[in-house]
């Protein structure tokens, strides 16, 4: 991954220029959880999607 700083350049480099405060703070937290996702994805800290539907649906499927 690039820098933090080179990073945030380039997510507001693609924002439009009437972008608000609001909407650059929004998209740099939702890059953060997506790079947060992806971490746990390589570090196998994941739950299978069946695992969830059983403990959310019960074990009636």
């Amino acid at each position: 991954m690039a820098n933090v700083k080179e990073a945030a350049k380039k997510l507001i480099d693609h924002l439009p220029d009437q972008a608000t405060w609001d909407d650059v703070i929004y998209e740099m937290y939702v890059k953060q959880k997506i790079e947060m996702g992806l971490q746990a994805v390589r570090e196998g800290r994941t739950i299978p999607h069946e695992q969830i539907e059983r403990e959310f649906l019960g074990d009636e499927n």
